[in-house]
């Protein structure tokens, strides 16, 4: 049995922002990860040019059912801390609207920078990794069984993300893991997703598929006002991702494409 101080389950973002973070307070790391690469999400993010933060970033950008859980986290480290990453390991970067900061040439820039981190303070990456069982023995004692190896971690983190994007690899794994330890799970939506459309609706549209308006867009007294690109399926663009965040089965959305 390997042991180690903490064992994260994911390799994407928060898995290895959270293990760069970690063994830099002297903690031995292992991410663990069932794909076959590290940082898949990051890759597609942004139209592959990686909207890695914003200048303007409080805890009301947050979505949560209590509104100060993130504030601790964001007074520990902030975006400036993350700008300071950017720019000593010298990638290029560029400003959209919104103060959204996006890469100048690839999302990889920011994939590699967090490879490089975890290499420097020592971090474990294994991939092609499946958990078989999760056991936790007593306080700080936890047991992972998986397909490759089995290990002893005194803290364990669960960073598999939610449920989009299945052919990314997304999985019910860490609601289930939740479940598993009798933590309470609210109901699951989609957020930050494109809109599909009735068919007839569809039909009606299609013309106008790859065209994109600068639009105000408001559900429930909540509006954005960005790009709103029409598809083949229904509508996208920044604006509707947006707003699907804040849209449930049943609400009214108003797109205003003249503001």
């Amino acid at each position: 049995m390997q042991k180690t101080d903490v064992l994260i389950i994911g390799a994407s973002a928060s898995g290895l922002m959270c293990a760069i973070e970690a063994a830099k307070r002297n903690r031995q790391v292992v991410i663990l990860d069932h794909a076959n690469k590290a940082g898949k999400k990051i890759l597609m993010s942004g139209g592959g040019r990686c909207n890695f933060t914003n200048y303007d970033v409080s805890s009301e950008n947050f979505l949560s059912k209590n509104r100060h859980f993130c504030k601790s986290a964001l007074s520990r480290f902030n975006q400036w801390d993350f700008i300071a990453m950017v720019e000593r390991y010298k990638i290029a970067y560029h400003e959209r609207s919104h103060g959204q900061l996006f890469c100048d040439n690839s999302a990889k820039d920011i994939l590699n920078m967090l490879l490089a981190e975890c290499e420097q303070y020592q971090v474990k990456i294994r991939l092609n990794t499946q958990i078989v069982k999760i056991q936790k023995q007593s306080v700080h004692h936890f047991k992972i069984r998986t397909n490759q190896y089995d290990y002893h971690a005194q803290s364990l983190v669960i960073a598999t993300g939610g449920l989009s994007i299945p052919k990314m690899g997304a999985t019910p794994f860490g609601y289930q893991v939740a479940e598993q330890f009798s933590l309470n799970v609210l109901p699951t939506k989609a957020g930050l997703v494109p809109l599909t459309l009735q068919p007839e609706d569809k039909q009606q549209l299609s013309q106008l598929s790859g065209i994109a308006v600068h639009s105000t867009v408001e559900c429930e007294k909540i509006s954005f006002n960005e790009n709103l690109l029409f598809t083949h399926r229904g509508l996208s663009g920044p604006v509707i991702l947006q707003i699907s965040s804040y849209w449930d089965a049943g609400q009214f959305i108003t797109c205003n494409l003249l503001p």
